[in-house]
């Protein structure tokens, strides 16, 4: 066990993406009110403007620069800040991405975990032990039909969906939080066991978890959620952020974490 307590955070992040290093250090700072490790956080971007399946794919070609960057910072894990990207890509293929980027750093002698917001997001409803679930997602119809098919090729049920279609990505990080608890309000979520309230590092939720979670009675996770869960379990931290909802409540923290 390390007594380590300094920690940096590295995020390759889509050049348009305004929430994942917005989210991700708020729910690292909320934990530095409740546990000693501190955290600076470090990105490097792959241009996207437009969330189609053309932008994306050459986006994710520039992922393994981005790897080869952070690990010049010999940052202590690497957050690929994109879940449709990788869900775009092809069944599975989070674990590619992560094997290939995780070379990268080892071959710049700057080894460090990578994790996907898409593998972390499908490894936290694992962890999370549920089958059913409800999404919401800001993509336009097509490319939220690939991300439900990528989850349940992962085993999932996804028994309701909402599509919000909001193709340009700035526009995707200017969405509201404050509109989703309405719009899971409209949705069937009865017979779900949890609610993916952001199927998308880009679309601000943060805010409205513990809404949802008190309006539904169901756990409610999102793909930043999920990663930040990730994060922590590959630096070896107990998987603790208060107000960010249950997954990160405490009660699913990995056995060999740091208590």
């Amino acid at each position: 066990m390390t007594s380590k307590t300094q920690f940096r955070i590295g995020q390759i992040v889509p050049s348009s993406n305004t929430t994942m290093e917005t989210e991700i250090p708020a729910m690292l700072r909320l934990r530095e009110q409740v546990r000693p490790e501190r955290f600076t956080f470090h990105s490097a971007r792959m241009r996207m403007k437009h969330v189609n399946k053309e932008e994306l794919a050459a986006m994710d070609a520039e992922s393994d620069r981005c790897a080869l960057e952070l690990s010049d910072a010999r940052v202590d894990v690497l957050g690929y800040a994109c879940l449709v990207a990788i869900m775009a890509m092809g069944r599975g293929y989070h674990r590619q991405s992560q094997s290939r980027l995780g070379a990268a750093t080892a071959g710049n002698a700057g080894e460090a975990p990578v994790v996907t917001s898409a593998g972390a997001l499908v490894d936290a409803l694992k962890v999370m032990g549920v089958k059913r679930i409800a999404l919401v997602a800001p993509y336009m119809v097509p490319l939220t039909r690939l991300v439900i098919d990528y989850i349940e090729h992962e085993g999932f049920e996804v028994s309701d969906w909402r599509a919000l279609e909001i193709p340009d990505n700035l526009e995707v990080g200017r969405h509201d939080p404050a509109k989703l608890p309405a719009i899971v309000a409209g949705m069937k979520t009865d017979d779900v066991d949890a609610i993916v309230l952001s199927a998308c590092v880009q679309m601000p939720s943060l805010p409205a978890i513990a809404q949802v979670e008190a309006a539904t009675g169901k756990p409610v996770v999102t793909a930043a959620v999920a990663t930040t869960y990730a994060m922590l379990g590959a630096l070896g931290l107990e998987q603790v952020v208060p107000g960010a909802g249950a997954l990160l409540s405490g009660a699913y923290s990995k056995k060999g974490a740091r208590q």
